[in-house]
C-alpha cells in the first residue's frame, strides 16, 4: 500500500475550478472517480488527514498511487463527465447501487428483424425495450395474456430455426398465440408493427388499443359477424385484465418515477415505483454501502446519474416527473442532464402534499423494510454470523469465544415507569427464550446508571443464587448417596419419577459479555456491579449511540471499530433489539399505569369479577354505593366476596385512605 504524502499533489499546483478527478493504483487502474466545484479544496481533504476519513475511503487513498484531474467549464460538464468515467472504467470504489431483489423484466427485442417478447433478469441489453419490474408470477401472467392479443414471436432462436427449416411453426403458432413469421405467415414489417404494438401497449397506451377494438366489436356486431365480435370481446377482456391489475394511484396523465429512501450509518435502501399512466407499473429496490462521507443528496444525485445513465438513454424509460425524497446535489445541473437524455423537460422535484406526498410515503415504508430485510438475511448467515463473532472478539482482545452474550437497556420517560430489558444472543443468534424484563423502582429509578447498575446485580444474584443451589443439591446428593451408587450402582428407588419436569433455572449460566446501551459512565456502573458481586469471568462493554463507538470498563478512550465491520453490525442488531424490547416493556407498563382502577385493589376480585361488576353496576360509583346482598347479584360474587367489596370501600377502609388514580397523559383524577 502507498502512503499517500508519497503521491499528494501540492496544493498550488491544483486549480480551483470545477472538474472530474481520478484515482489511479499501482498499475494504472483507476479504482475511484469523483467530481468537485473546487478540485483543490476537495481533493484536499483526502490528504489533509487520512486518520479521519471513513474506512472505505481510507482503504482507496492507501490503495492508490497518484491522482490526476481533469478541468471543465461548468457543473454539468463535470457532471457527464464523471458519469462517462464511471461507466467506462469501472472504478471499484465507486458507489454502485445493487438490486436487493432479482426482479425480472418483460422485455421486447425490438434490434431483431424478427423481435421476440420474453423474460429477462440480470443486465440490460441494447436494442432490448424493458417493461417493469414484475414478480415472478404477475409477469408470466401478462405475458401469456397479452400474447392472445398481441401474437408476437416469443420462441428463442434454435425453435426459431428449427421451425423455419422444417415449414412447421411450433405450438404456440398452431393455438394462435404466435403469428408464426418463421413459416411466413406474416411480413417482417406487421410483425414489427405487432410488436410496436405490444410495446405501445405496455408503455400506457392500453385505452386506445382497448377503444379500437371496442369499435371494431361493434361493426363486426352490425355486420352480423357474430364470430369475430366474439373473439374481439375476448381480447378486450384479456387487455382490460392486464390493464386493470394496477391499482390506480395518481392522475391518469401521470408518468412518474417515486423515489424515497431509508438509511443507517453504514448503509442506505432505495426503493422506486415506477408510474405510467397513473398506475403503478413496476417495483425496484437497491441496498448500497456508503463508500463516502456522503449526504442524503448526494446519494440521490448518484442514484439518479447510475439509473438513468444506464436505463434512460438507451431504453427511453425517463418520464416527465422524478419524485425524490430530497432535493439532488446540482439540482439544476442534473435536470439538465436528464432533460438531455429524455429529449425533452424532466422535472425533478420533492412532493410535499397531496397523493404524490402519500405514495411517497408508501414507496418510503418499503424501502424501510427491504434495508431490515437486508439485515436480516445478512445475519442469517452462518459463514457471516461466524466472521462477526471473531471480529469482536479480536477487536476487544478477549480471550474466550463469544457463545453468549447479553445486551441491557434501560427506559423511560422523564424519570418514570422505569424499565430495563435483557436480550440474549447465542451463536450470533437472537434466543428469546432467555429475554428478561425488570422494573425499576426506588433509588435505582434515579438515573440511567443507578438502574444500570441494579439491574445488572439482580440479574447477576439470580444467577449466583441458581448456582449455589445447584452445589448445595450435589453436595446433598452426593451425602445421601451409599458407596454402590458412587461407584455407578445406582438404586431403582432413583429412576422412579420420570414425569416431574426439573426446576428451570431463571438464569441458565453467564454469559461471555456483556453490552450494555450507553458510553463511558453506564459501562463503569455495569462493571462495578459485576465487581461488588465478585464476578471476574465475564466481560463488558457499551455501545454509544451517537459515533457507535464501544467502551471498555475504566477506559479514557473507546474501541472504533471499522464501520463496515461485522463485529458492528452484530453489536448493533443486539443493541437496536434491546431497545426495541425495552420500548415495548416501557408501553406496556405506561399504559396499565393510566388505567388504574378502584377495583385493582379488592383482595379475591380478579379480572373477571371485576368485568362482571361492571356490566352488572354499569360504574364503579355504583359498585361502591351497593350493599353485600346487590353485589351478591352479580354474576361470580358470593357472600364472602360481596362483604370484602363492602368492607374494602367503607369509610374507615383501605379504599378511603387510598391516593387517587390520575391519567399519565391528561392529569385528571380517573373516576372512583
Amino acid at each position: 500500500m502507498a502512503n499517500p504524502a508519497s503521491y499528494r499533489p501540492r496544493t498550488g499546483e491544483i486549480p480551483t475550478n470545477p472538474g472530474v478527478y481520478r484515482f489511479r493504483d499501482q498499475h494504472g487502474r483507476v479504482i475511484y472517480v469523483g467530481k468537485a466545484k473546487s478540485l483543490r479544496s476537495r481533493l484536499n481533504s483526502y490528504f489533509a488527514n487520512p486518520a479521519g476519513l471513513l474506512p472505505k475511503t481510507y482503504a482507496m487513498v492507501y490503495a492508490a498511487s497518484s491522482v490526476e484531474w481533469t478541468v471543465v467549464n461548468s457543473e454539468l460538464e463535470s457532471l457527464q463527465l464523471e458519469y462517462t468515467w464511471i461507466k467506462e472504467f469501472k472504478p471499484r470504489f465507486n458507489v454502485v447501487f445493487r438490486d436487493d431483489k432479482t426482479y425480472p423484466y418483460l422485455a421486447v427485442t425490438v434490434g431483431e428483424k424478427y423481435p421476440r417478447v420474453q423474460v429477462m433478469r440480470g443486465d440490460k441489453k441494447k436494442g432490448t425495450r424493458y417493461f417493469g419490474p414484475y414478480t415472478a408470477g404477475a409477469i408470466r401472467e401478462t405475458m401469456d395474456t397479452l400474447l392472445r392479443v398481441f401474437p408476437v414471436r416469443s420462441c428463442s432462436a434454435g425453435v426459431f430455426k428449427r421451425a423455419e427449416a422444417s415449414g412447421r411453426p411450433c405450438l404456440l403458432g398452431y393455438i394462435d398465440k404466435c403469428s408464426a413469421p418463421c413459416v411466413g405467415r406474416i411480413s417482417p414489417e406487421d410483425h414489427r408493427a405487432l410488436a410496436d404494438d405490444f410495446c405501445a401497449f405496455m408503455g400506457g397506451e392500453a385505452k386506445r388499443f382497448i377503444s379500437r377494438l371496442e369499435k371494431q366489436m361493434a361493426e363486426a356486431v352490425a355486420e352480423l359477424d357474430y364470430e369475430r365480435a366474439a373473439r374481439l370481446r375476448d381480447d378486450i377482456t384479456a387487455m382490460r385484465k392486464v390493464f386493470e391489475r394496477n391499482a390506480v394511484v395518481l392522475a391518469e396523465d401521470t408518468d412518474a418515477d417515486v423515489f424515497a429512501l431509508h438509511e443507517d450509518e453504514l448503509e442506505a435502501a432505495v426503493q422506486v415505483f415506477h408510474v405510467r399512466g397513473g398506475r403503478i407499473r413496476g417495483q425496484r429496490g437497491w441496498v448500497v454501502e456508503k463508500v463516502e462521507d456522503f449526504t442524503t443528496p448526494d446519494l440521490v444525485e448518484h442514484l439518479l446519474q447510475q439509473v438513468y445513465g444506464e436505463d434512460g438513454d438507451s431504453h427511453g424509460r425517463l418520464p416527465r416527473e422524478v419524485l425524490v425524497p430530497v432535493a439532488p446535489s446540482n439540482l439544476d445541473e442534473l435536470t439538465q442532464w436528464l432533460s438531455g437524455i429524455r429529449g425533452a423537460k424532466v422535472d425533478v422535484r420533492v412532493p410535499q402534499r397531496g397523493d404524490k406526498a402519500a405514495l411517497m410515503s408508501t414507496v418510503r415504508e418499503n424501502a424501510e423494510h427491504a434495508l431490515k430485510l437486508h439485515k436480516t438475511r445478512r445475519a442469517g448467515d452462518l459463514t457471516v454470523r461466524s466472521q462477526a463473532l471473531q471480529e469482536l472478539q479480536e477487536a476487544l482482545d478477549l480471550p474466550v469465544p463469544l457463545l453468549r452474550i447479553e445486551c441491557f437497556d434501560v427506559s423511560h420517560v422523564q424519570g418514570t415507569n422505569v424499565v430495563a430489558s435483557m436480550v440474549v444472543v447465542e451463536d450470533g443468534l437472537p434466543k428469546k427464550s432467555d429475554y428478561r424484563k425488570f422494573s425499576v423502582t426506588g433509588p435505582a429509578a434515579a438515573d440511567d446508571t443507578a438502574a444500570m447498575h441494579d439491574v445488572l446485580t439482580r440479574r447477576f444474584r439470580h444467577y449466583l443464587q441458581d448456582k449455589s443451589a445447584q452445589v448445595d443439591e450435589a453436595a446433598l446428593t452426593g451425602e445421601a448417596a451409599g458407596p454402590e451408587q458412587q461407584q455407578g450402582q445406582v438404586k431403582e428407588s432413583s429412576l422412579l419419577d420420570t414425569t416431574t419436569p426439573a426446576p428451570r433455572a431463571k438464569f441458565a449460566y453467564p454469559p461471555n459479555l456483556v453490552v450494555v446501551d450507553g458510553g463511558k459512565p453506564q459501562v463503569n456502573a455495569a462493571a462495578r456491579a459485576l465487581a461488588d458481586l465478585g464476578i471476574d469471568d465475564v466481560y463488558v462493554v457499551g455501545l454509544a449511540k451517537r459515533l457507535e463507538e464501544v467502551w471498555l470498563p475504566d477506559s479514557d478512550f473507546p474501541v472504533i471499530l471499522p464501520r463496515t465491520s461485522q463485529g458492528l453490525y452484530l453489536l448493533q442488531r443486539i443493541r437496536d433489539e434491546a431497545h426495541r424490547f425495552a420500548i415495548s416493556f416501557h408501553r406496556q407498563k405506561r399504559g396499565k399505569a393510566m388505567t388504574v382502577s378502584a377495583l385493582d385493589g379488592v383482595p379475591g376480585l380478579g379480572a373477571s369479577k371485576r368485568k362482571a361488576l361492571l356490566a352488572h353496576f354499569g360504574s364503579v360509583k355504583s359498585v361502591k354505593a351497593a350493599s353485600a346482598e346487590e353485589l351478591s347479584e352479580a354474576k361470580g360474587i358470593g357472600p364472602a366476596l360481596a362483604s370484602a367489596i363492602v368492607n374494602h370501600f367503607a369509610p374507615d377502609g383501605p379504599e378511603a385512605a387510598a391516593v387517587p388514580a390520575i391519567n399519565m397523559t391528561t392529569g385528571e383524577i380517573i373516576e372512583t
